[in-house]
């Protein structure tokens, strides 16, 4: 596999942003040839007992209210896997406020709001075209349902960075993720998506360059520090 250097740490650390954050231009624009689109088939706002046997849950004694918001939850999944990739369907399972927030939570250019929604789904699409999200644990309590998981695919789109386009290699990847849903009244109102990009880059053969982090911090700290 190729292994890709960036220039600056900071390189690094601004395209966890973009990567689930910032839009993209496939995010912002019309949405990349590569991700093909259809419409979701129906699935259920309701979960059987027979469907929630087949989930890893760690507490199988969920309310009405509960059931519903997991429903929810495995809708957007759903719509977000590679042969799906329903953008509006994800869209439309959020509030008209909704947020999805992704690096630790933090607000700004790691959020996303409105269009951006589904514009993630294809960029997704397009950077990972057979992308799967293997739940592994998950929790609902009340109007919050999180959960522990796994995504998953193969690394056949271009990934964009600051310091430009890294062409696909065929690699698998197959990192880590936590996710934190808040609901209200049956629709999303906040997303927080944690994800391991320290494994998910080192998959996709991308290299900090710490010598330049070093050299950088060297040089902040060798400057004169002014009188108090």
């Amino acid at each position: 596999m190729k292994v890709h250097r960036w220039k600056t740490i900071t390189a690094v650390a601004a395209s966890l942003a973009l990567a689930i954050g910032a839009a993209p231009p496939a995010i912002s624009g019309t949405p990349a040839p590569a991700a093909t689109l259809v419409q979701s088939p129906k699935v259920s706002a309701t979960l059987s007992a027979s469907d929630l046997s087949k989930l890893p849950l760690t507490n199988r004694h969920l309310t009405k209210r509960e059931k519903a918001n997991l429903a929810v939850v495995l809708r957007a999944y759903h719509a977000g896997e590679g042969d799906v990739l329903d953008a509006q369907g994800f869209m439309n399972l959020f509030a008209r406020d909704g947020v999805l927030n992704g690096i630790g939570g933090v607000e700004g250019q790691s959020s996303l709001r409105g269009q951006q929604l589904g514009g993630l789904i294809v960029w997704m699409g397009t950077f990972l075209p057979d992308v799967h999200r293997e739940l592994k644990h998950i929790t609902v309590n009340g109007d919050v349902v999180s959960i522990e998981l796994s995504i998953q695919g193969t690394f056949l789109g271009g990934f964009e960075t600051p310091a430009g386009v890294i062409k696909p290699t065929g690699a698998k990847v197959d990192f880590p993720t936590a996710d934190f849903w808040y609901l209200r009244n049956g629709k999303v109102e906040v997303f927080d998506c944690h994800i391991a990009f320290t494994t998910l880059y080192a998959q996709l053969g991308i290299l900090p360059d710490y010598a330049s982090a070093v050299a950088a911090s060297r040089a902040e700290h060798s400057q004169p520090k002014g009188n108090p």
